[in-house]
């Protein structure tokens, strides 16, 4: 934080480190017990006992759903799974070398051309019901946009979804062409429901920044994508994998990372602004990961992390945050490691959207003053005038 020099100056907090820009009600980090709820749920334990789909709808709404209500998003969710022409048409324009963020944000500015087409940009903007209605179509989307761009880099022919699979299921037939087992999916959910939603973070307010200005759902989305991929945001579990796959075995830690720390390089997948005692939503998707090394019988990846995770604490003092556990648990999935922040996309999306109906409902343009530290006034030179 850069301190003012006399009363005069404003105080300029970088990053917007402590600065409460407005209020929520969707989710917040309980300091008591360093746990991350949702509306007022704790989210290890909607892992633990809700469907995906379940949690997008408390999201988007005050609660979790009636058994009738979730019937009625599960059966608009399945009726829009389907890769439409033009969205599978606009990824092939891109080079399979691509980016996959990139597909991702090229397929959603496509299906929010298509939703607003016709309409002057006040009512493309709609309001905060509308803007769920489209929300829901989105998230129903995202999974075959990814799945279909991992499999056209592998040169693999588009899967159909199917209308008997949940959310999750689907998700990882449409990758991988094969139902898949139980504790796979099981994993797979909780990994969607932990990255769902995660108050101000750079994404999400990058969304509220965009909705404040009268911007359309899928406008704020875009520019969420965008920022999601970064590497100090969701690229960091892309960044854990190959640094995971860059050390090797368990047995390298300890040389590696002093390397690592004597070149100052930033190891990714630990610390985090919101949490100083550790993420919580570590220890539920650790677990989640544990039972992925049990059935893919990879003890190997297990000792790895456990060495470096232990390594980094002991020296460091700074705690692993979600990225960490769930970049080995989506390579364990079969994921390749390009499609780790993409699939951040397909559960952050939830929580995006929730926040961009939050704005809508009751907007403030969002528009921070900045602190000017260049040049005085100064006369501009004579024409003719060189320097």
């Amino acid at each position: 934080m850069t301190q003012p020099e006399d009363a005069t100056q404003p105080e300029v907090r970088k990053g917007l480190a402590g600065v409460v820009a407005d209020v929520t009600a969707i989710s917040k980090v309980d300091p008591e017990t360093n746990s991350l709820l949702y509306r007022g749920y704790p989210v290890q334990d909607l892992a633990a006992t809700q469907p995906f789909e379940a949690v997008a709808w408390l999201l988007w709404h005050d609660d979790l759903p009636t058994a009738a209500e979730l019937a009625d998003l599960r059966a608009t969710e399945r009726a829009h799974r389907a890769l439409a022409d033009d969205v599978r048409a606009a990824i092939d324009l891109l080079p399979t070398s691509a980016h996959p963020m990139d597909e991702v944000r090229t397929a959603v500015s496509v299906i929010g051309a298509r939703e607003v087409a016709g309409l002057t940009a006040l009512d493309a903007a709609a309001g905060p019901e509308e803007t769920v209605a489209r929300s829901v179509r989105l998230f129903a989307a995202l999974p075959a946009v990814v799945a279909y761009g991992q499999r056209r880099r592998r040169g693999l022919e588009l899967v159909e979804p199917r209308d008997d699979l949940d959310f999750s299921a689907n998700f990882l037939w449409m990758t991988f062409g094969t139902e898949p087992e139980p504790v796979v999916a099981d994993a797979f959910n909780r990994s969607m429901i932990l990255y769902a939603e995660h108050s101000f973070n750079a994404s999400t307010f990058t969304a509220r920044v965009i909705t404040s200005t009268l911007a359309d759902v899928h406008s704020a989305v875009v520019g969420a994508v965008a920022a999601l991929k970064g590497p100090l945001h969701g690229g960091a579990n892309e960044a854990v994998m190959d640094t995971l796959a860059e050390i090797g075995s368990a047995d390298r830690v300890a040389a590696w990372l002093d390397d690592a720390l004597a070149a100052k390089r930033k190891i990714m997948g630990f610390g985090h602004r919101v949490y100083k005692h550790g993420d919580s939503r570590v220890p539920t998707m650790k677990a989640a990961l544990d039972t992925l090394v049990a059935h893919y019988d990879r003890p190997d990846l297990g000792d790895l992390y456990a060495a470096l995770e232990a390594e980094f604490v002991e020296r460091k003092g700074i705690y692993p945050n979600l990225d960490y556990p769930s970049g080995p648990a989506y390579h364990l999935m079969g994921f390749d490691t390009p499609t780790f922040t993409p699939l951040f996309v397909a559960a952050r999306v939830t929580g995006w959207t929730a926040h961009v109906a939050e704005q809508q409902a009751a907007n403030s343009l969002i528009r921070p003053l900045s602190e000017y530290v260049g040049p005085a006034r100064r006369e501009v030179p004579p024409a003719g005038h060189t320097g």
